[in-house]
């Protein structure tokens, strides 16, 4: 049984003996062998978790323990950790091994975090609902007859299931957000270049964020506060102070301005997910907060423009999956330009070939003006728009999806559907500012409502601190 609300009250029992970390690592080991019908682990590290919890347990008797000594950790199978599977859940790349490890990893392992598995996804991150994967679909804990959203699904099911204490996940057009709220658990997106991309295997580099999921405020602040941070292996990651997001996370220190976009309330949006919404902004206005009704004009824009430029990138990243150097190779080539069509043909997934084409098209010659210089130039304007909001407002509210959990398969075959659920999400991702999900309440099914909070960008502190203030005061009480 877990028998603590966070992380610093886990290393207090860990220091006074209450706790062992290792028989914390094999419940947790025990956890996901007994709900492996969730599917939520491509790969779960059971050797290597127990010495690394054997190493943990030695440094804490010896006081000399990291900043997350102790907290049992699953990385989505995007992310690079040495010596063990890299897949992306794709067939391209299966029984492939990671040479290295990811930088947002090693940061976690050199504060004494247990890596304890990799967790499940939509083929290299591009999904919804985690239905894209080679390993076959992650189940909703809470309802297993429902998605657990995607792309990050495993890291979310992993954490709603208590099958660890925190999951890494990535974000690229709300990939940590949306199945944060399906499974009714904490996923932040941090501000794009807050976190060093050195290691995730890309989908579309200029979009692409590393972020955790957590039980809490706390632990989620606390994980940003060590994958944070300038990286000379990443040249789009920022040098600039990562502040102790976790020890401020209590100091709310004014009332702030919230706004809250017409747009984002308009048709589409699920009744009692408005509703949910709608009572904590009451109670926040009741609190004491000023509730600022503001509108960014090109939001309906942000699904063109988000799979116009993410589809591009795809195209351009993956085309180094071809069966030459590493990954899979098909047997059904007898010559160069064989290898490479039918290793692709065969070892890509329906969606990530969708991607590919559409990618490929909208950057071909006679199409790149017409749609990706286009989607380049309202990407600035969708920028534009969270830069004005920002000068009236410190953080924006709203819905991170506009529909409930949905059950398997009722948007497979149906991509445009399933892409418009990304309606709330994927500015952020446009714009590289930082989003949280928060769970709110549950519906009359019992299914998860999650609210979004956006930030500034590098504005996680304030981000941080009015999700703690909320969870502190309006749902833990």
């Amino acid at each position: 049984m877990i028998t603590y609300k966070n992380h610093s009250e886990k290393l207090q029992k860990l220091l006074s003996g209450e706790l062992s970390l290792e028989e914390n690592v094999k419940y947790f080991l025990s956890e996901i062998e007994k709900k492996k019908n969730l599917n939520s682990f491509n790969f779960v590290l059971e050797e290597s978790a127990l010495e690394q919890a054997q190493k943990v347990s030695e440094k804490i008797r010896n006081n000399n323990y990291g900043k997350l000594a102790g907290m049992v950790v699953a990385i989505k199978d995007v992310l690079a950790l040495k010596d063990k599977p890299l897949t992306c859940s794709s067939k391209i790349l299966k029984n492939f091994v990671s040479l290295y490890t990811a930088t947002a990893v090693q940061k976690l392992i050199d504060e004494d975090a247990v890596i304890i598995g990799k967790t499940n996804c939509d083929e290299f991150a591009m999904g919804s609902s985690n239905e894209n994967s080679a390993f076959g679909p992650a189940l909703n804990p809470v309802d297993t007859t429902r998605v657990p959203g995607g792309s990050s699904g495993g890291s979310a099911v992993a954490v709603a299931a208590n099958l660890c204490d925190v999951a890494l996940g990535t974000d690229t057009g709300g990939s940590i957000r949306q199945p944060a709220a399906f499974c009714g658990v904490y996923g932040l997106k941090p501000t794009y270049s807050r976190v060093s991309r050195y290691g995730l295997t890309a989908f579309a580099s200029s979009f692409d964020s590393i972020g955790p999921f957590a039980h809490n405020v706390e632990d989620a602040s606390k994980v940003l506060e060590v994958i944070s941070g300038k990286d000379e292996k990443d040249s789009t990651s920022v040098d600039i102070p990562v502040p102790s997001f976790s020890s401020d996370i209590k100091t709310l220190e004014k009332k702030l301005r919230i706004g809250v976009p017409k747009e984002y309330f308009g048709e589409g949006l699920n009744q009692e997910i408005k509703d949910a919404i709608g009572a904590v902004i009451e109670k926040l206005k009741n609190s004491g907060f000023e509730i600022v009704d503001i509108s960014l004009p090109h939001n309906e824009y942000t699904i063109a423009t988000y799979y116009i430029l993410t589809t591009a990138e795809a195209s351009s990243n993956l085309a180094r999956y071809d069966g030459a150097r590493y990954g899979f190779r098909s047997d059904n080539s007898s010559t160069l330009l064989d290898m490479y069509m039918n290793s692709r043909s065969e070892g890509f997934g329906k969606e990530v070939k969708r991607r590919i084409m559409l990618g490929t098209y909208v950057l071909s010659a006679g199409y790149y003006d017409a749609y990706y210089r286009k989607a380049q130039k309202v990407r600035r304007l969708i920028k534009n728009d969270f830069d004005k909001a920002f000068e009236q407002v410190d953080v924006i509210m709203g819905p991170t999806t506009p529909s409930l959990p949905f059950k398997l398969g009722e948007k497979s075959e149906d991509p445009l559907e399933m892409y418009l659920g990304d309606i709330y999400t994927t500015s952020a991702n446009l714009a590289g500012i930082p989003g949280i999900n928060i769970p709110i309440a549950n519906s009359a099914e019992g299914l998860p409502i999650g609210l979004q909070i956006l930030a500034k960008q590098f504005n996680e502190a304030e981000l941080l601190k009015m999700s703690y203030f909320i969870e502190q005061e309006l749902l833990n009480k």
